[in-house]
């Protein structure tokens, strides 16, 4: 039985890559994890207790859009976890499917394509995970071009 770790940001945008761990995690028998990265670097300059209190509330709100990924892989008939990490996405993702044991990483982007990556980035992210965990990774540009 293998371990798929699924980075999300949750909500709407995210479904369809959570819902292609869910499907992968159903038809495999693999146990779910669904990692959210709560990354306040963009506040870099601003005060640290405006920090602590946004990282916070990252964090609460990244649970909850987790809680409901669960919920929406439950009524697919698969358990998942929920893993909240602090950080840079780049750092927590690799370090967070290492220390879990995943045999899958599942990444995905928004449906409307004007996300942070364009399919390019997104397949060299790919390869970047790939190379730093020896883990394969799904993206769906990836499945679309193999």
């Amino acid at each position: 039985m293998g371990k798929i770790l699924c980075a999300t940001r949750g909500g709407e945008a995210s479904f369809r890559t959570q819902d292609k761990a869910i499907a992968l995690a159903k038809d495999q028998g693999d146990e779910l994890i669904f990692l959210f990265v709560a990354d306040v670097s963009f506040l870099d300059n601003t005060a640290a207790p405006v920090v602590v209190d946004i990282e916070q509330e990252m964090v609460q709100m990244g649970e909850f859009l987790l809680a409901m990924a669960q919920e929406r892989a439950a009524a697919q008939g698969v358990r998942a976890q929920q893993v909240v990490r602090r950080g840079k996405l780049r750092i927590e993702l690799p370090a967070a499917a290492k220390e879990l044991g995943a045999t899958l990483i599942v990444i995905g982007r928004p449906a409307d394509r004007h996300g942070v990556f364009d399919a390019e980035t997104l397949h060299t992210f790919a390869d970047y995970l790939r190379d730093v965990t020896g883990i394969k990774v799904w993206a769906p540009e990836i499945e679309e071009r193999e």
